[in-house]
């Protein structure tokens, strides 16, 4: 287990669930922290699919003390640099490329690169990153196919994400090399546009749960 592994998942400290959040308005983004933290969520994942996702990221980082804020969605080692300066604790990509693996190594924030193929992990492996999002999980196999790289990729744990849900989160958890999940549904749109934070820290307390 890589030094960087380590730290992510000291970050994570046993979370189950990671919220991946794509936050419209810069004004959610420090209430929607504090409401997932207050259900036991304190790692989040702001993607940067919004105008105003590292200003999400800077609030966060600067005014939510029990939240650890990442950024997702980071695709080149530009939008890393971004990230990082914001305040990000951690990062998170769709994929896995060169110049993410050299943005990675020049830097003490761990990245979660998303991986599919055993290539694409071996791939993560020969750039020092043990610890990878598999990604989209349900369109790429789903826990079956998580299940199946046990055996051969026995050194790798996964964050699985994509299509992701209450339902089939135990799916996932339930696997050995299975760290924690990623999904979305902990904060849905509609709890977020309504400013709905009980109801959003009331999924969270339940997503909590998950591993239990």
């Amino acid at each position: 287990m890589t030094s960087k592994t380590q730290k992510l998942l000291k970050l994570l400290d046993g979370q189950p669930v990671i919220p991946v959040l794509k936050i419209e308005r810069a004004a959610d983004a420090v209430p929607l922290a504090r409401a997932l933290a207050r259900g036991g969520l304190r790692a989040i994942e702001i993607t940067l699919r919004t105008p105003d996702a590292l200003e999400c990221i800077r609030r966060v980082a600067a005014e939510v003390e029990d939240s650890i804020v990442g950024a997702g969605t980071v695709l080149n080692a530009r939008q890393f640099a971004e990230a990082e300066a914001a305040g990000s604790k951690f990062i998170v990509s769709p994929g896995l490329t060169p110049e993410l693996i050299a943005a990675a190594a020049k830097s003490d924030v761990p990245l979660l690169p998303g991986t599919i193929t055993p290539g694409e992990i071996m791939g993560a492996l020969e750039g020092g990153i043990d610890f990878v999002k598999f990604f989209p999980a349900e369109q790429a196999g789903g826990a079956a196919f998580v299940k199946a790289l046990a055996s051969p990729l026995a050194d790798v744990k996964f964050c699985p994400t994509g299509g992701i849900s209450a339902k089939n989160a135990r799916d996932y958890l339930s696997l050995p090399n299975v760290v924690c999940v990623g999904g979305s549904w902990v904060a849905p749109d509609n709890l977020i546009n309504a400013g709905d934070w009980a109801g959003i820290e009331a999924l969270a307390a339940e997503a909590n749960k998950l591993r239990a």
